[in-house]
């Protein structure tokens, strides 16, 4: 049978190895996350060097300046759906990144909890006579402690949500007044 030091001495080396893999993970995303956004600008950039090119020959060949307005006009609004389909990929990548990341501190708080749990059943048995009132405290914070963090990751997922809802909403305005004056510009042409 151990002892409450030694119980305790396995159980802090047990949470430092599982902060260190815990760190060790979310670095690995980290740096996943960030070599996609880099392959994703260099992409854009790449593209957006050949469209460049492309449009400004087109545009140096207009015959005249009415010919010149309808093909900046024409470029504006594949222009701007480029440029909301970055952003949305590039949220995209946010938003895979922040699932990893809460998964895995899910399972790390979880794990730990349990741990926790089962240190103070342990540590319990050897209790002395009297002092159940004070394990029901410990067991007490922490159940508390686990609700509050429930409540976290929850009220996080709803401010993740109603943060991509929002974006999702000005990313379709952005679309629709893009092609109002897209419209009106072809129109007036």
């Amino acid at each position: 049978m151990f002892s409450i030091p030694e119980q305790f001495s396995n159980a802090t080396k047990s949470n430092f190895e599982a902060q260190i893999a815990l760190l060790t993970e979310l670095t690995n995303k980290t740096f996943e996350s960030i070599e996609k956004i880099v392959d994703l600008n260099l992409n854009v950039v790449k593209a957006s060097l050949e469209e460049s090119t492309a449009a400004a020959k087109q545009l140096l060949a207009a015959k005249d300046p009415q010919e010149f307005f309808s093909l900046t006009t024409s470029q504006a609004q594949p222009n701007a759906e480029k440029a909301l389909s970055y952003g949305r990929h590039l949220a995209s990548i946010a938003s895979a990144a922040q699932a990893e990341f809460t998964k895995a501190a899910e399972a790390q708080i979880a794990e730990n909890s349990r741990k926790v749990v089962a240190l103070v059943d342990e540590v319990t048995k050897n209790a002395p006579a009297g002092s159940e009132s004070a394990v029901a405290f410990i067991k007490s914070a922490i159940g508390n402690a686990n609700a509050g963090y429930e409540q976290l990751t929850k009220t996080t997922k709803q401010a993740v949500d109603a943060l991509e809802t929002n974006l999702n909403t000005a990313t379709n305005q952005f679309v629709q007044a893009a092609e109002k004056t897209s419209g009106r510009a072809k129109k007036s042409a």
